[in-house]
């Protein structure tokens, strides 16, 4: 019998070792992909041309490829949908895990689970239907498809999933810790922003992590509710064209193997990089904030 769980054992972790493996070998094989497929348009037009180049036209004669606008749309986006999702996400998770009732958190908790799982294409047209005609009338502007229209609308994409995660983090806090801060005389609200936020700061950098990478990476939503155009905003209700809505509005009339394609290829590759760094640095915040809260408890 001995023998028999040990075999049992040792395949198990062969099997797990080779899911891992396949899993990293697939995104090294994109990852490749990626560049062999992107790096060619660096021999027509320059590393610094590209990326800091004010005109995109890739189709006119001669092309032009400078994504410098792109990248300051997808930015600005981000960056506002950030503002507001954050702040807003992880305050909800602190009310329904430290101040909500049983009930009522049994009630909300898979409504916001449920509200994470909308498809993307659904909040994209509820931004242009309902949203883009309010922002219109309310601040008199040309068009409602605009930056603050897709951030609103990746903010509300990101907020069920940093409010879920971030609500299981601080819930999971070990009572003891609360208990003993109350019986030292804090109030709750003291207990909460000097013991419970700092004991689950690293579960809580985990689901602005993960929030915050779908809005990195969406592409519906900023297609369809961005407006589209390639220029370099001057303010956060004037429209512009991200980086992911570029790549999929123009990769179907891209000519294969040609300058508008590789191009396309290389803008995946910046949009890689920021992906990348934005988990690099928001993993080291996380772990660095566990360390420290793992010292001061």
């Amino acid at each position: 019998m001995w023998f028999t769980q040990k075999k049992k054992e040792k395949f198990m972790h062969f099997a797990f070792f080779l899911v891992a493996a396949a899993s990293v070998a697939a995104l090294f094989m994109i990852t490749l992909f990626l560049f062999l497929e992107g790096i060619p348009i660096f021999e027509k037009v320059g590393f610094t041309e590209f990326l800091f180049g004010n005109y995109w036209y890739p189709t006119s004669e001669p092309a032009d490829f400078g994504i410098f606008p792109l990248i300051i749309g997808s930015l600005a986006i981000t960056i506002i949908s950030a503002l507001i999702s954050i702040p807003l996400g992880v305050m909800s998770a602190i009310y329904l895990a430290e101040i909500a009732s049983a009930r009522l958190r049994e009630i909300v908790k898979p409504i916001i689970e449920l509200m994470a799982s909308l498809p993307s294409v659904v909040i994209g047209f509820f931004g242009m239907v309902v949203v883009a005609p309010i922002l219109q009338d309310t601040f008199d502007i040309a068009t409602g498809l605009n930056i603050f229209n897709a951030s609103l609308m990746l903010a509300f994409m990101s907020v069920p999933t940093i409010c879920s995660l971030s609500e299981d983090a601080v819930y999971n806090v070990p009572v003891n810790l609360k208990e003993a801060s109350l019986a030292l005389g804090a109030t709750q609200l003291e207990t909460i922003f000097k013991v419970t936020l700092p004991a689950s700061i690293s579960g809580i950098s985990t689901a602005v992590i993960l929030g915050m990478s779908r809005a990195i990476g969406e592409t519906m939503v900023v297609l369809m509710v961005a407006g589209g155009a390639a220029m370099v905003p001057e303010s956060i209700f004037d429209p512009a064209r991200p980086l992911p809505a570029c790549i999929a509005a123009e990769m179907g009339e891209a000519p294969y193997h040609g300058d508008h394609y590789y191009a396309l290829f290389a803008i995946g590759i910046v949009l890689f990089v920021f992906t990348f760094i934005f988990n690099f640095v928001a993993d080291y915040i996380s772990h660095k904030y566990k360390q420290t809260g793992d010292a001061t408890l």
